[in-house]
């Protein structure tokens, strides 16, 4: 139901699912493969820029939407007593679904840009998780945030600007002279080794660094037990923080 409202807004309802994405690659590739001239060819490039695209969409989409979704639900936290956990999570569950459309538009993509499917794409199921865990960490984190301070509600969208330049979007964090500063980049950013591991799967059909991925699910865990404690430790507050 809420997909379909959602995509009810819009003229193009759910093409937008599939239309938004697309357009930003389009517009990376015109500006950093056509006019600053990255140095990658064409074909390559675009698969380069819609596998990190799609994946980054995902994860900052969905924490934004997560953050301010207990505010959102402040009309039906004045009438009852819920779990304040059910508001990002919902958020998060929608975005869910909408990307499980856009990983198939992405295979397709794959296979038009010559990627042949074979076993090494199977990493993608972990990798995914584990991007869905990390999703759900900070959504409930950023959420948490929202209700103490609002005004994080400015600060977090300007964090996801930060994490575009800084995750390898549309340059190769493999590229960097420095393996040293490469490994730290992916241990200090998260989002940069996922981004990254998406690639190693889908492009080069390879499994990702299977221990650095462990430790970014279970600090995801963490992330999630230790919100969803606050949240019920806290709920009467945050119902006070919420409707004032």
């Amino acid at each position: 139901m809420l997909l379909k409202a959602d995509a009810a807004k819009f003229k193009l309802g759910i093409l937008w699912w599939f239309l938004e994405p697309l357009i930003w690659v389009c517009v990376f590739y015109v500006v950093f493969n056509m006019i600053l001239d990255s140095g990658r060819k064409g074909g390559d490039f675009v698969l380069f820029l819609a596998v990190g695209k799609f994946a980054f969409i995902w994860f900052s989409k969905t924490v934004i939407q997560a953050s301010g979704a207990i505010i959102a639900g402040q009309g039906l936290i004045g009438k009852i007593d819920v779990p304040k956990s059910l508001f990002p999570m919902s958020a998060i569950h929608e975005s869910l679904y909408r990307q499980s459309t856009i990983y198939l538009l992405l295979f397709v993509i794959l296979l038009l840009g010559g990627v042949s499917p074979g076993l090494g794409w199977l990493w993608l199921l972990p990798i995914a998780l584990t991007t869905y865990l990390m999703i759900i960490g900070c959504g409930f984190i950023a959420a948490c945030l929202v209700c103490v301070v609002r005004d994080f509600q400015k600060f977090i969208p300007l964090g996801m600007t930060f994490l575009l330049f800084t995750s390898g979007i549309f340059w190769d964090v493999r590229t960097l002279g420095d393996t040293q500063k490469m490994e730290m980049l992916l241990w200090v950013n998260p989002l940069a080794f996922i981004i990254d591991a998406h690639r190693q799967a889908l492009i080069h059909l390879t499994a990702p660094d299977l221990l650095h991925l462990a430790v970014i699910a279970l600090g995801s865990v963490v992330a999630i037990v230790l919100s969803l404690w606050y949240m019920r430790r806290y709920s009467k507050l945050i119902a006070l923080q919420v409707l004032t």
